[in-house]
């Protein structure tokens, strides 16, 4: 794409005072950097991944409402994490940290370990253990 031809569409960027780095090509076909605010396809994918992201953590807290699963969920979507990031995170095998989304699970849990994911998501150990999705 030519530098002068780069779109400068009103995005999340704009809005946000961001410009996004992107390679295009000068009035001699050489490869140099320029700045955008971004483009309208681009915004309207953006759009749609954090779309399905709210809808993803919407239904995660209506089932800590429900007590279908623990808040372990709700706030591992919240903070965009699959199972294995957390799992990472809090230096659990995968198993073991699905197995504490369920609520019987969850209410056993010790200090030590609900300090790991309170860490994880940057939260303290009373809100994760009081969080009831209301």
């Amino acid at each position: 794409m030519k530098k002068q031809d780069l779109p400068q569409d009103e995005s999340n960027l704009k809005s946000a005072n961001m410009t996004e780095v992107l390679y295009v090509t000068d009035e001699n076909n050489n490869y140099t950097t320029a700045n955008s605010t971004g483009w309208d396809a681009k915004k309207a994918a953006l759009d749609e991944s954090m779309e399905l992201i709210y809808e993803r953590i919407e239904e995660a807290r209506q089932n800590v409402a429900n007590n279908t699963v623990s808040p372990i969920v709700y706030f591992m979507e919240l903070n965009k994490m699959d199972l294995g990031v957390l799992a990472s995170y809090v230096g659990m095998w995968q198993w073991r940290v699905k197995r504490h989304f369920k609520p019987r699970i969850f209410t056993t849990l010790s200090e030590t370990a609900l300090k790991k994911y309170a860490d994880a998501f940057g939260i303290s150990v009373d809100e994760l253990k009081n969080f009831d999705g209301k």
